[in-house]
């Protein structure tokens, strides 16, 4: 797991993802949709990618393993109750991965 650490404390939003998983896919959709640019890596298709997988899974992250401001935030189903729930967008400004919307008024 050190090596996971080391690969999402040096990006905002990190997301472990596979090319094949449509749930991957979407939430990807959504995070560029609110305007952040994570950090993905297709553990299908990077070097180390089935062990980084497997360390993942040893602990119940499985893809997509989304991780803000270097901590398991949760997988798909976590990260769209966030959205819905409105607290997703404060969890990415904090983080650094979002400007904070400016007040109109």
């Amino acid at each position: 797991m050190d090596l996971v650490m080391r690969m999402v404390s040096e990006w905002p939003v990190v997301i472990f993802s596979r090319t094949s998983c449509c749930m991957c896919h979407s939430i990807k959709s959504l995070f560029y949709e609110l305007g952040v640019n994570p950090v993905i890596y297709e553990l299908d298709e990077i070097p180390k990618g089935h062990e980084i997988e497997q360390s993942l899974l040893r602990r119940g992250r499985n893809p997509p393993a989304v991780f803000i401001g270097g901590e398991f935030v949760g997988g798909a189903s976590k990260i769209i109750s966030l959205h819905l729930e409105q607290s997703l967008q404060p969890m990415l400004i904090n983080a650094g991965a979002l400007l904070e919307e400016p007040d109109v008024g």
